[in-house]
């Protein structure tokens, strides 16, 4: 009797442009992604919101992505998280381990936080180990990062019985763009290694590529062109082929810095990867007892 054989053909998006093309058409209506935001509450019980950690170099515009996502939720540009422009690539601003909450408008907040964070930086910046103890849960808000000595158990600000609402459920990696070819072996070394460290808590990751605007003229002259640059599709692969992430698990995104109004197609941009988010975070909450 005869077996029959077949054959699997894998990675045939890297060989057919028309599959490969798939990875651009990631749109829905902004009012539908909306108004799922609006109604999303976690599944599992023991949890009342989602939390989204971002981290990333400095500069790469955590702080601006937040504010950006406060202004897509509000319908007005935001800036709740301070920010600095005069910032150099050597100094973050950010200094505190802070949650953010966003504003549904009627005394209700949506049911997904957001933590920015001291950035990466070369000599200094946050320390990789405050990283992983905030992906445990052990960082209690407000606390001041200290790049000369890392947080320990014992500390007045280490939580030593945290819940799952002070865990992290997914962790983003914010890189600009503009600046990516920039990245330091060092930089990218130590992205994996906080990248390890959620993957054994099997906390799901992803990536937002920031400033498209700065590294694609064609994008700073019209948003819509995000995903049909392919100087910026390049950039994706490139992270995919630095970090691991899958190709879906990578967003571009311009945020809002310098406009007074918001508008649609930023806003699409920005949602897209804001539901993609929620999407894994409630993947994690759900199967946490699998």
């Amino acid at each position: 009797m005869g077996i029959h054989q077949v054959a699997i053909l894998t990675k045939v998006d890297e060989n057919c442009p028309d599959i490969n093309s798939i990875y651009k058409s990631k749109h829905l209506k902004k009012q539908d992604i909306l108004d799922v935001l609006k109604s999303y509450k976690p599944q599992n019980k023991d949890a009342s919101h989602l939390r989204i950690l971002l981290i990333g170099p400095v500069g790469a515009g955590k702080s601006t992505f937040i504010n950006s996502v406060d202004s897509v939720l509000q319908g007005r540009v935001a800036g709740r998280d301070l920010t600095d422009a005069t910032t150099t690539s050597c100094t973050s601003f950010t200094k505190k381990y802070k949650t953010y909450k966003f504003s549904k408008g009627n005394q209700d907040h949506y049911s997904f936080v957001f933590n920015d964070i001291m950035g990466i930086e070369k000599m200094a910046g946050v320390h990789l180990d405050d990283i992983k103890l905030a992906l445990k849960g052990h960082v209690k808000d407000r606390y001041k990062f200290n790049p000369e000595k890392q947080l320990k158990a014992g500390d007045p600000d280490y939580n030593s019985s945290p819940d799952l609402n002070d865990k992290v459920h997914v962790l983003v990696m914010v890189v600009p763009a503009s600046s990516m070819s920039l990245l330091s072996k060092d930089m990218l070394d130590k992205l994996r290694n906080v990248r390890m460290a959620a993957s054994d808590l099997g906390i799901p990751q992803m990536a937002v590529l920031t400033k498209v605007e700065e590294a694609c003229p064609e994008a700073k002259k019209n948003p819509n062109n995000i995903y049909k640059s392919k100087y910026l599709k390049r950039q994706v692969d490139q992270l995919n082929l630095l970090l691991g992430l899958p190709l879906n698990c990578i967003f571009l995104v311009k945020n809002y810095n310098s406009e007074i109004d918001t508008n649609a197609v930023t806003d699409a941009h920005i949602l897209c990867a804001l539901k993609q988010m929620i999407v894994f975070g409630e993947d994690f909450l759900s199967h946490l007892n699998d």
